[in-house]
């Protein structure tokens, strides 16, 4: 399995959630920038501490760095992507399956799958 390229820096989030594309789920959002001289896509999961504690807040990001993976050979090149969790959504009853339909819904409207 490769090893997926992850946003760390403060303002790598910043520029992505600036100047990229806003695409909406029920429980996810995505912000994607095309960036087409990289080779790689880049990926960021960002979720707010007053959303929930911490325990839920990582087994999230597992969920959603989970359904990435299964997308991430179809999804063209050159993009940076940050994945934010829509405040309206109970974290508590979610499950992976939501999270994967999101993200396929997500990667369709931004014609990147």
């Amino acid at each position: 399995m490769k090893k997926t390229i992850t946003l760390k820096k403060n303002y790598e989030f910043r520029k992505v959630l600036s100047k990229g594309a806003s695409f909406f789920g029920k429980n996810i959002i995505a912000f994607i920038q095309k960036d087409n001289q990289q080779k790689e896509n880049f990926l960021g999961i960002a979720i707010s501490a007053k959303i929930c504690k911490a325990v839920t807040r990582n087994h999230i990001k597992r969920l959603i760095r989970e359904s990435y993976y299964i997308y991430e050979e179809q999804i063209t090149k050159g993009n940076k992507i940050v994945f934010l969790w829509n405040k309206k959504a109970d974290p508590k009853k979610i499950c992976f399956q939501d999270i994967k339909n999101d993200m396929e819904k997500i990667f369709k409207q931004a014609n990147i799958l």
